[in-house]
């Protein structure tokens, strides 16, 4: 058995061909880790142990607890035989506002609802993106494809979810990988406010299915774009347009669906020459 503290190798007896045959193959990493604020626990995640301070980051943003990375005065990852605490110390004024809203709030892979104690807490009004960015389908498109091979976890384990931003003129620059789909877009959130990266000219690719706490997320991040490959939900394509973001999905070799905001996007692959 071997790990580099996101993925194991197990053995395994695989049957094919009518005979069982040992065999071996890599696993993903999963343990609980704790995210802590001012030294009280704000939730416990089953994730991938990597990239924890991006983690820590992107989960402060996404809840709303912080704006800038700087909101945070200190951060550090803390491992014990029992999984690992992301400790994470606040400005005063941000630390003040967190007390005063306090709820302990514990789940499984990212559920993102648990501790939520009212229907207004569970769907509030999304951050609306303003952008006037558009973008070629046909890029998109190719930005997709693209993301496969630089999931270097998933290359190996066929087990995780990725998150990354791709803009058009840089393409991918940042990839998160995760057991679960929302801590890999926490992660991927914690990398941009971390890097002052501008989010607006951007798209959020996803290799799950959209919920509405990805559009969520997604608000939070100030992405224009949200691209997945797997289906929205009604809740997801609802929170999608009152934030002005442009939801594409089911996204395959050729072609995608929109539903909401087409008019961001350039259907042609060419831009048009008045005479």
């Amino acid at each position: 058995m071997i790990s580099d503290g996101t993925l194991r190798q197990r053995a395994k007896l695989l049957w094919c061909g009518g005979n069982p045959t040992l065999s071996s193959r890599y696993v993903a990493e999963e343990r609980a880790i704790a995210l802590t604020f001012g030294g009280s626990t704000n939730a416990v995640m089953m994730a991938t142990p990597a990239d924890l301070e991006d983690f820590g980051v992107g989960f402060a943003l996404t809840e709303g607890i912080i704006e800038q990375a700087d909101e945070i005065a200190s951060i550090e990852v803390v491992e014990s035989s029992l999984g690992i605490e992301i400790q994470m110390w606040l400005g005063r004024d941000r630390a003040d506002e967190l007390s005063a809203r306090r709820r302990a709030m514990i789940g499984p892979v990212g559920c993102g609802l648990c501790g939520i104690e009212s229907l207004e807490q569970a769907c509030p009004a999304p951050r609306h993106v303003s952008s006037t960015a558009t973008f070629r389908a046909r890029d998109l498109l190719n930005a997709m494809t693209a993301l496969a091979p630089l999931q270097e976890l998933n290359q190996k384990t066929r087990g995780v979810h990725a998150a990354a931003f791709w803009q058009p003129h840089t393409g991918i620059g940042l990839v998160r990988e995760d057991v679960g789909r929302h801590n890999a877009l926490d992660k991927l959130a914690g990398a941009l406010l971390r890097e002052n990266m501008a989010r607006a000219g951007g798209a959020i690719l996803l290799t799950s299915r959209v919920s509405v706490e990805m559009v969520q997320k997604t608000a939070r991040i100030g992405a224009a774009v949200l691209v997945a490959v797997s289906a929205p939900t009604s809740l997801a394509v609802e929170t999608a347009d009152q934030a002005g973001i442009t939801l594409i999905a089911v996204a395959r070799s050729d072609g995608y669906e929109i539903f909401t905001h087409p008019d961001r996007l350039i259907f042609s692959d060419f831009p048009t020459v008045a005479a």
